[in-house]
């Protein structure tokens, strides 16, 4: 490993702790004491996901056909501008056209990243590492996810603003230090070689037909996301209608952080360890034991089947990076890699704001306990058991 591949993964390490800040975690909240509804607030993170449906795959295909750098770089001036329109809107319709810029953002740097720093592991034939370099962006994130909502949780009452104020601030300090990145030869090869963004779009539908386990993969990361998701953003409202306190808050989020640490630190040994198969039906059995627990209603149930969901969402992200890394050929890595978060999109589309109006009409712990036992997870155990699944 050269010091030029050293430098590059560092400040990949930097990026992704500037990108992934969590200072505005609490957007839930936020939007509350704006004076949004759980429906509004549903239909907000629905558009956000609606844009990225539309946005995903062209910001893959932007990024293999043009280059890393300028895709990241694009990506936090729509972070900066969706922290403004935050800051300044007072209507939903603003609020809406912030969570449209807030998907630019997100698809623009959505796998990018990760395939700059695969590029660079390749250029020295150290591709091997990348397990190792995944659970330390997860482990990165998780450490400045949780800074930035300890922070949002002092901030809670009154002051939750100064949080996109931060927010905008480390997205200007992400693109001094993409700046510092260089281009992997790897990528730039790939990037001279491919003639038109029409190409890269028809060999990445061309793997896609080939790799029948990738589709699956990305189904099933799909659905499992989307669910987790779900749960940790609605969890917000339980907080504050049972009166949390912001340093309770803050507690509960440090809590969620240790144990997302040592979930991320366990991932390279347990894909080691453990089948594909098998390893992905215990996580969706833990999964569906966490939602339905939510039936025992006591608010120290809650609190640890947010923990226990908090912890399956942090090994499953790089569990599935490392399984599409393993099958995706570089050409295409950003491209496919953009199908599976577009995939993601479209089951938060339908999921989060439909959630929201029934936690309204209902509660938290009926809707969730009901869709742990009696819909969604049911539907990925028979999805992972099918006859030809590839291991």
């Amino acid at each position: 490993m050269t010091k030029i591949m050293h430098r590059n993964l560092h400040l990949g390490y930097g990026y992704t702790a500037l990108a992934f800040f969590g200072i505005t975690s609490l957007w839930v909240i936020f939007l509350q004491q704006r004076g949004l509804s759980l429906v509004q607030i549903g239909l907000c993170e629905s558009l956000f996901h609606f844009t990225s449906l539309l946005s995903e795959v062209p910001s893959g295909i932007l990024a293999d056909r043009f280059g890393d750098k300028p895709v990241l770089i694009a990506g936090r001036v729509a972070a900066i501008c969706h922290a403004l329109i935050m800051l300044t809107a007072h209507s939903f319709w603003w609020f809406a056209l912030g969570f449209v810029l807030q998907a630019w953002a997100y698809n623009l740097q959505s796998g990018t990243i990760e395939a700059l720093l695969y590029d660079t592991l390749a250029d020295h034939q150290a591709t091997d590492k990348f397990a190792v370099v995944t659970k330390n962006m997860n482990l990165t994130i998780e450490l400045v996810d949780t800074i930035g909502v300890l922070l949002a949780g002092w901030f809670i009452h009154g002051y939750l603003a100064l949080t996109y104020w931060l927010y905008a601030a480390a997205a200007v300090l992400a693109i001094i230090v993409i700046l510092a990145l260089r281009e992997p030869q790897h990528a730039k090869a790939t990037v001279a070689t491919t003639n038109s963004i029409w190409q890269i779009t028809r060999a990445a539908a061309h793997w896609l037909h080939q790799l029948p386990q990738l589709r699956r993969l990305m189904l099933f990361h799909a659905a499992f996301s989307a669910i987790g998701t779900t749960y940790y953003y609605y969890f917000q409202s339980v907080m504050t209608s049972h009166g949390f306190s912001g340093p309770l808050i803050s507690g509960i989020l440090v809590m969620t952080a240790i144990l997302n640490v040592g979930g991320v630190q366990l991932t390279p040994w347990l894909q080691k360890q453990v089948s594909q198969l098998k390893l992905l039906i215990t996580l969706t059995l833990l999964l569906t034991i966490s939602l339905t627990s939510a039936f025992w209603v006591n608010i120290g149930w809650l609190v640890a089947s947010y923990l226990a969901v908090n912890v399956l969402q942090a090994v499953i992200e790089p569990l599935l990076s490392n399984y599409y890394n393993q099958l995706i050929p570089s050409g295409q890595r950003a491209t496919l890699l953009s199908v599976a978060s577009m995939l993601f999109s479209v089951v938060m589309i339908l999921m989060f704001p439909i959630i929201g109006w029934l936690i309204e009409r209902s509660n938290f712990t009926t809707v969730f306990g009901v869709l742990g036992c009696g819909l969604g997870l049911p539907l990925l155990i028979g999805f992972i058991f099918k006859k030809h699944y590839q291991h």
